[in-house]
């Protein structure tokens, strides 16, 4: 069977079967060619609750799945891949966060969204890369506690300068698989290009980027800038969404290792067996679901 072919039953099927295809930003071409949405996780959740589809399969790994059942807890969601998991997310539980505030008693805990639904039950708000800078402007404590990423959180923090921060050491070994010197090699290599890195690269790393923003905006700017020449400093499928988009512009890696072999995980054949049946389906108790959609809820609300 060629792609083209099981695209289309992918297609026919999900009409059959009531299903809404959600597919992240690093999912490869051919799933997103067959999906109803895509973009950064938190973004299609919220899309999800716009969705008449009684189900929803969500290509990507397990907390966007957790989010999207958060806010939509009358559909059934499901997660292309059981095994997929977030690196990053599994670096904090609940238990450690508890700990953490003891800790730092008088910090308001702001969790990245890439956490798991248990960790967002005990966060005072949650952040997405892009919103994480008006976020903690706008909360009401002077003292931060960011968790679980200490990059993005680094890089939240120089701009928010009247505030105190702390961290866990925790981040993207995706996004950390790219160093200054990749920088450099890419410079020599495209000298023209701009450079534009995601927030959860190394502070070296960022401190060198022409534009530093979230997996979409990246593509946004890319699509909408004048320059014909990008290194792209996020996962590497974008190099290839952005080849797509932008045929008469030029796509670099910054590395060649900046690959989420968990979003690799799910193939165009694992869409299709999901759609029949064979997919894990995203389950929470009610009590984990409200007090995890709280912490999003505040984000909403700090972030207009």
């Amino acid at each position: 069977m060629t792609v083209s072919e099981l695209q289309q039953r992918i297609k026919a099927l999900k009409e059959e079967k009531d299903f809404c295809i959600l597919a992240h930003a690093y999912q490869s071409q051919e799933i997103l060619e067959v999906a109803d949405y895509t973009g950064d996780s938190f973004a299609l959740s919220r899309l999800a609750t716009k969705v008449s589809n009684k189900n929803v399969l969500l290509c990507g790994v397990k907390f966007m799945a957790e989010t999207v059942k958060i806010l939509n807890p009358e559909k059934r969601v499901f997660l292309s891949s059981a095994d997929a998991g977030c690196p990053m997310a599994d670096m904090i539980d609940k238990e450690t966060l508890l700990q953490l505030k003891e800790t730092y008693p008088d910090y308001a805990v702001v969790a990245y969204v890439n956490t798991t639904a248990e960790t967002k039950t005990v966060a005072d708000v949650c952040v997405t890369s892009s919103s994480a800078v008006k976020v903690c402007k706008a909360i009401p404590s002077d003292k931060i506690l960011f968790v679980p990423d200490c990059n993005l959180g680094d890089w939240v923090a120089k701009q928010v300068p009247e505030k105190t921060f702390a961290f866990m050491r925790g981040g993207c070994p995706t996004h950390l698989r790219m160093s200054v010197t990749d920088v450099e090699n890419a410079r020599k290599a495209h000298p023209e290009a701009k450079l534009l890195v995601h927030p959860e690269c190394h502070p070296k790393v960022t401190a060198q980027a022409d534009y530093i923003g979230s997996t979409t905006e990246i593509m946004a700017y890319a699509e909408k800038s004048d320059a014909k020449e990008f290194i792209i400093g996020t996962e590497n499928s974008i190099v290839e969404h952005l080849s797509y988009a932008c045929p008469d512009k030029r796509f670099y890696p910054l590395s060649k290792d900046c690959v989420c072999h968990n979003m690799k995980l799910t193939g165009l054949t694992d869409v299709y067996r999901a759609l029949q049946g064979d997919a894990e389906e995203i389950v929470l108790d009610e009590d984990t679901r409200l007090k995890a959609k709280a912490s999003l809820d505040r984000m909403l609300e700090y972030g207009n």
